[in-house]
């Protein structure tokens, strides 16, 4: 069935290709003078050489692309197309027994694709042409750095934009030097951009190194603001290969950019094997680890997926955000308590999970710390090993439990409920039946309760932006990098492990601070910032292992297993009789139980600030 009038238009440009490739092909064999008698041979072939050919066209689909979009696969399609019709042809002239010149065979393919192929490139190049013309003459100039493959695709998009006119590629290897990218010459390094910049009358600058180490990129970022180039750059990596933006979604640096890290490396192939046609069961499904595990987990095909979460709305949002963009797979939404064990056993036996990724936690340091310790115990440890002792008793494979670094020499109530639920599944480990894996790592940035959004709340404000200590550091991944490597630890791990995240160097509050609000095209004397003193709970440092632990190297560079000490089942039953008490618990009796089921906890008392401004 015929599509469209464009494409009746094609067909009838293809048959006259052929009549005019046929002819020639007999002009070029006889010299540039074609005798009468075979000028009537090949009139009379060309009847059915031409029926014959767009029949065969038609069968290789050649007429459902769109000329102004003509590109390599629609020429490698022409090209199999003509290949199977020089073939069809003389066969079937042979068995007609119409003769032609044993040339014309051979010339007749290589006119037809010249003419083909030919008439599609020139009008792909007029229909540009025709709309660069139409396109305003302010464009904004800028230039790129980073001569590759998103550099290219950059440019090829770019040059139908009405905001931005590419006039130059920057690049530090040499050899490509002079060349040219899209018609657009790679001018020199991107040390250089100063000087290209003032010469082009340039004022912006893309970062286009998606696949580049951060360092490389964050060099790029600096050489910019030496220079006084605002800096934009092209999306992420990962959002390019997993298709939700295109490389022409160009955007201004935000903080991940100069916090982030180099990509992960992952098992896609041990991962897929692992979870595809699994039914796969995440506590804490609405948070913002949780719902990110979600959207990973989905990305692998499991045969469904259990969304385990309390808050009502959070579970909408991620049901709705899943149903969009992961329709293929089943979704359950289970609204329940992790210490409900009625709830979580009737979820368990409903669905059969073979993996449980636990997420559920308060994990709010100041708030858990004062009025809610005893709750953050319930929820954090008592909640855990309802979750994990149900694993046990249905048989679920793994169980995977996302801690915290500040699970490590905990000070604060969180961090001690996390090392507790820690200890609580190592002790619940068996030699066969439910491997229990656990996962630390620190801060994600922009998860809920993070620092990010509040300091760009209070940048929208006006400042001041609020800073604790003027010393206090934190490590920080992105939340996609962070459940990569819990899925990660998923897979390799065995039983009993404590997978510790390499977190990279601790960044200083302040100094994000700072970068914060010069990425929001302020300085510290626009928007001050103020030191209001370490909160309750809260450390200056964190640590990724305790100082009566070790670690050792796994064969993944980006995660470490913990030794830490580990408890019996005894001990597992004597805390089973504090955890299950009925008696409401005050805040200093938590933390005095605290010090007695963990000996390396104490309790922070709030440090002094040394100076209030910057």
């Amino acid at each position: 069935m015929i599509r469209s009038w464009r494409a009746v238009l094609a067909i009838v440009h293809d048959a006259i290709a052929c009549a005019v490739a046929w002819l020639a092909a007999h002009w070029l064999r006889f010299n540039l003078d074609i005798p009468e008698q075979f000028l009537g041979l090949a009139l009379q072939s060309a009847a059915w050489v031409v029926p014959i050919n767009v029949a065969i066209f038609w069968m290789f689909s050649l007429y459902r692309g769109l000329w102004r979009y003509a590109s390599l696969p629609d020429l490698k399609r022409i090209i199999a197309a003509v290949f199977v019709a020089s073939i069809t042809v003389p066969t079937v002239l042979f068995m007609l027994r119409e003769p032609i010149p044993r040339s014309v065979p051979i010339l007749y393919p290589i006119l037809l694709i010249m003419l083909m192929c030919g008439s599609r490139l020139a009008y792909r190049a007029w229909r540009e042409r025709r709309l660069e013309s139409l396109i305003p003459g302010t464009r904004e100039p800028v230039l790129v750095l980073g001569a590759n493959e998103a550099a290219v695709s950059l440019i090829k998009d770019l040059a139908r934009s009405s905001q931005w006119r590419v006039v130059g590629v920057l690049d530090d290897d040499a050899r490509k030097h002079g060349h040219h990218l899209q018609g657009v010459t790679v001018l020199g390094s991107i040390d250089s951009l100063q000087e290209w910049a003032s010469r082009r009358r340039v004022r912006q600058a893309i970062v286009a190194m998606p696949e580049s180490a951060h360092g490389a990129r964050r060099c790029a970022v600096e050489i910019c603001r030496a220079a006084d180039i605002q800096a934009l750059t092209v999306p992420s990596f990962d959002d390019l290969v997993s298709g939700r933006v295109t490389v022409s979604q160009i955007r201004h640096i935000e903080l991940d950019d100069l916090l982030g890290r180099d990509p992960v490396v992952l098992d896609n192939a041990g991962l897929k094997s692992w979870l595809a046609d699994r039914v796969v069961m995440v506590t804490g499904a609405g948070g913002s680890i949780g719902a990110e595990l979600c959207r990973q987990i989905a990305r692998f095909g499991p045969r469904s997926l259990v969304l385990y979460e309390l808050n009502e709305y959070a579970l909408y949002c991620t049901e709705q955000e899943l149903t969009e963009n992961m329709a293929a797979v089943p979704i359950v939404c289970a609204i329940g308590d992790v210490r409900d064990k009625q709830r979580v056993h009737q979820i368990l036996r409903e669905h059969r999970p073979s993996i449980v990724f636990h997420a559920a936690a308060y994990k709010h340091v100041p708030l858990m710390e004062c009025v809610n310790a005893w709750q953050a115990v319930l929820n954090n440890v008592l909640g855990t090993r309802v979750v994990a002792e149900a694993a046990l008793a249905h048989g679920i494979e793994k169980f995977v439990f996302i801690s915290t670094d500040k699970a490590v020499n905990p000070t604060s109530v969180m961090g001690a409920t996390k090392r507790l639920a820690e200890l609580v599944c190592q002790a619940l480990q068996r030699p066969d039946g439910t491997r229990f894996i656990m996962v630390r790592f620190g801060n994600v940035l922009g998860s809920t309760g993070s620092v990010i959004p509040k300091f760009r709340a209070q940048i929208a404000r006006g400042g001041p932006v609020t800073v604790t200590h003027p010393e206090i550091t934190r490590y920080f991944m992105s939340i996609s990098e962070a459940v990569q490597l819990v899925l990660q630890a998923g897979l390799m791990g065995s039983g009993g492990e404590i997978f510790v995240l390499e977190m990279g160097e601790p960044v200083r509050i302040a100094d994000l601070a700072r970068e914060m609000i010069r990425l929001s095209g302020f300085n510290t004397d626009d928007i001050r910032i103020e030191y209001t003193g370490l909160r309750p709970g809260e450390k200056l440092y964190e640590e990724v292992v305790a100082s009566g632990e070790n670690s050792l190297p796994t064969p993944h560079a980006k995660l470490r297993i913990a030794r830490a000490q580990q408890k019996d089942r005894l001990w597992l039953a004597r805390l089973n009789g504090w955890l299950e008490r009925t008696e409401f618990l005050d805040d200093e009796n938590v933390r005095r139980e605290l010090a007695h089921w963990l000996s390396d906890y104490r309790a922070a008392e709030a440090a002094p600030v040394t100076r209030a401004l910057p």
